[in-house]
């Protein structure tokens, strides 16, 4: 093993820079390290500290990762976590992840400041020359309402959005241009389900469908707070919907400035405003922060059981169909 820090801690919403941090410095080892990865409340941290204190039969170095690392509460496992970092194993990496700004106050100060990085969102015009870039970059062209259709479309993170977009140019050839229309077309038969594809559920009034798209992100470990981060920027771009729609706005230009371009968007919000007044969506976005916190300070609780009582009051929280 070089000489990289035993102990690191990577934080944020930016999940591509944060993969990229992570393939840097496993460049870093001599040997591939023998890796292993725990997500912090489903391993006890006193098993967790066993086996990083137990040496490798079979590699020179080893690196482990905890992800969702602020779900570390307990006193005692805090205690027992930073204990073993300040005094940690010479051929062992240990990297903390968590997509949270900050995680428990005594196990960020047992990181050594120069291996502590925050990976914060990036902005939206970011967001669309990254977009840009990585069409031209595969030889295609794509318009401003077609990067901003894929945003649209695709979780808030360059790593969503490089996979995405990796599967959606295998339909195009070079220098063919990509429209609003063909990259809906293409990345509604390619995409997986995300927090976009739930509301897309939530938009439709069906209960047993949310629940089920609800299951498949959870049984794919798409973190509680990630799902509810996505919904929360839906039902604000809801709101903005359903005020331009009260206010008598026809103009599809309108529509068009508040990022509602996609034939799909369009039947997403149009058909959850037919659900959803100012008032109903205003519920919404409260119940999201609600459970955001509740999720959080949840410790060991099934966050399943959470996520299921929020949806049922989202889909309650609806007015009518035919408003």
């Amino acid at each position: 093993m070089t000489g990289q820090n035993p102990c690191c801690l990577f934080l944020g919403p930016e999940l591509g820079e944060k993969q990229t941090a992570l393939d840097e410095l496993r460049k870093k080892f001599r040997s591939e390290p023998e890796e292993t990865v725990y997500y912090a409340g489903e391993t006890a941290a006193g098993e967790i500290v066993a086996a990083l204190r137990n040496g490798s039969l079979f590699s020179e170095s080893r690196l482990f990762i905890i992800k969702s690392a602020e779900n570390f509460k307990k006193k005692d496992e805090i205690d027992l976590l930073a204990s073993y970092m300040v005094n940690p194993q010479n051929d062992t990496v240990l990297v903390l992840l968590s997509e949270e700004n900050s995680i428990a106050k005594q196990l960020e100060k047992a990181v050594p400041p120069q291996a502590k990085r925050v990976f914060y969102e990036l902005s939206d015009q970011k967001k669309a020359a990254w977009v840009r870039d990585f069409f031209t970059g595969s030889g295609l062209k794509i318009t401003p309402d077609g990067v901003l259709t894929v945003l649209e479309m695709v979780e808030n993170n360059t790593a969503a959005l490089k996979g995405e977009c990796a599967r959606l140019i295998l339909f195009f050839n070079k220098g063919d241009e990509l429209g609003p229309a063909e990259v809906e077309k293409w990345l509604s038969h390619t995409r997986e389900e995300s927090a976009f594809t739930l509301f897309s559920r939530i938009a439709d009034g069906d209960f047993s469908r949310s629940l089920q798209s609800l299951r498949v992100l959870l049984a794919a470990k798409t973190e509680p707070q990630a799902i509810l981060a996505g919904l929360l920027w839906c039902f604000r771009k809801l709101r903005d919907y359903v005020n331009l729609s009260e206010s008598g706005v026809t103009d599809e230009w309108e529509y068009k400035k508040i990022g509602v371009i996609a034939p799909q968007a369009r039947r997403d919000y149009s058909g959850a405003a037919r659900l959803y007044d100012s008032a109903a969506v205003e519920t919404c976005i409260s119940l999201t922060a609600e459970y955001d916190y509740k999720i959080r300070a949840a410790g060991v609780f099934p966050k399943q059981i959470l996520l299921d009582d929020y949806l049922y009051k989202i889909h309650s929280s609806a007015v009518s169909r035919d408003r």
